[in-house]
């Protein structure tokens, strides 16, 4: 019986579970991918083993399954963004940001998808670079800049869409380190400016790879990419797409909006409406209208299109450049905080574990007996293991 026919919400653990062998049998999957879409079909399942608990007054036993934590799965990150978003407060000065979307053309989509590593790392660098030298520039701002980047790979109807999501502080420190510069109300630098920057530098770094052959071309691209100068007058025959998103003027609402960006996953399963025998609903935002829409696609190829948005193992997507690097963190952001004339906000959460701020975020006690409402329900002597129960 599917779950929207028990008046559930289906999930994606759902798609995967009800068609597993189907698609498996028809496709094959890299070990980043594989294991992945093991963890999300079996989170909170036997399939993830389970942990046992008793209360230590009445004595009411209850066993739980255990949570997969993969980064990819949606019912395991809310925690992870919570500490996350606390840690971030206390590296962000008090001053207005900027939100900057960086994409690439529609025909290196391709050739990123075959190259996931090092393409990712080509559009972190040229977009954290552009920032930087545009913010050094008299003629802008003409100081020492910096960002947090975190990478996206998918649009609302889960179409593979690399891009870079970057905070950018509305300042920066000036060369002798003695003055924080503020930027104009707007932005310190026009967008078009901003966007010649960056495609000049992504360009920069694509020839060097190509150049020491560290890229494999894709099949239906070899002609573009061997000829370089073809390549150079369809890169530069128009403007990147380079997008201010919003303007915020303080850190706490910043750490709030970016936090719903940090953790995300391609889908979450409030999108997903319903899950039937031959295809599976969602919701999606059409941005060109500004409306929500639902979109139908047969579970091959949903399921298909999630997968693309598996990261290489090991893979950061969240960075940090300039002033935020962490070789800065002592020095350089520690004068603009006392330029500020204020001190970096302390982290509630640092110290404490994933049970307690469960309990602090949601003011329950999960280890509270659900019988007698008096009781602990302890495991193996302690308390019920805190990270196995994250929302």
């Amino acid at each position: 019986m599917m779950r929207n026919e028990r008046n559930q919400q289906a999930e994606l653990s759902d798609v995967f579970q009800q068609h597993a062998e189907a698609y498996q049998s028809r496709y094959s999957l890299c070990s980043s991918q594989q294991k992945a879409f093991d963890a999300i079909r079996g989170c909170r399942t036997a399939a993830m083993g389970s942990h046992s608990s008793s209360c230590d007054s009445c004595g009411h036993k209850n066993m739980s399954y255990n949570s997969c934590r993969n980064r990819h799965c949606p019912k395991c990150q809310y925690l992870k963004q919570v500490v996350w978003v606390d840690k971030l407060q206390g590296r962000l000065l008090p001053t207005r940001y900027f939100h900057i979307v960086f994409t690439v053309p529609e025909f290196f989509k391709r050739l990123f998808y075959l190259n996931q590593r090092k393409c990712y790392d080509l559009l972190f660098k040229a977009s954290g670079r552009a920032i930087q030298k545009a913010a050094a520039n008299p003629s802008f701002l003409g100081a020492e800049g910096g960002c947090l980047s975190v990478l996206h790979t998918w649009g609302q109807s889960l179409h593979y869409h690399p891009h870079i999501h970057c905070l950018v502080p509305a300042g920066g420190l000036d060369a002798d380190g003695m003055e924080w510069i503020e930027a104009h109300k707007k932005f310190f630098v026009p967008v078009k400016a901003l966007s010649k920057i960056y495609r000049g530098i992504f360009m920069k770094l694509l020839e060097g790879l190509l150049n020491e052959e560290q890229l494999k071309i894709p099949e239906k691209d070899t002609a573009l990419y061997s000829d370089r100068k073809a390549l150079k007058q369809r890169c530069y025959a128009g403007l990147w797409h380079v997008h201010i998103k919003k303007t915020f003027k303080g850190g706490n609402q910043v750490v709030s909006y970016l936090g719903r960006y940090t953790h995300r996953v391609a889908i979450s399963n409030s999108r997903i409406l319903s899950l039937e025998a031959d295809k599976v609903s969602f919701k999606w935002k059409d941005y060109r209208d500004n409306r929500w829409k639902v979109m139908d696609l047969e579970p091959m190829c949903f399921i298909n299109r999630f997968m693309q948005h598996i990261l290489p193992t090991g893979y950061y997507k969240i960075r940090y450049f300039g002033l935020f690097a962490a070789v800065n963190s002592k020095t350089k952001m520690a004068q603009c905080f006392a330029l500020m004339q204020t001190a970096p906000k302390a982290s509630v959460y640092q110290g404490l574990s994933m049970y307690e701020v469960l309990k602090m975020v949601t003011g329950k006690d999960i280890a509270t007996c659900p019988s007698c409402g008096k009781g602990r329900m302890l495991t193996r002597d302690k308390e019920v293991i805190p990270e196995h129960e994250q929302p």
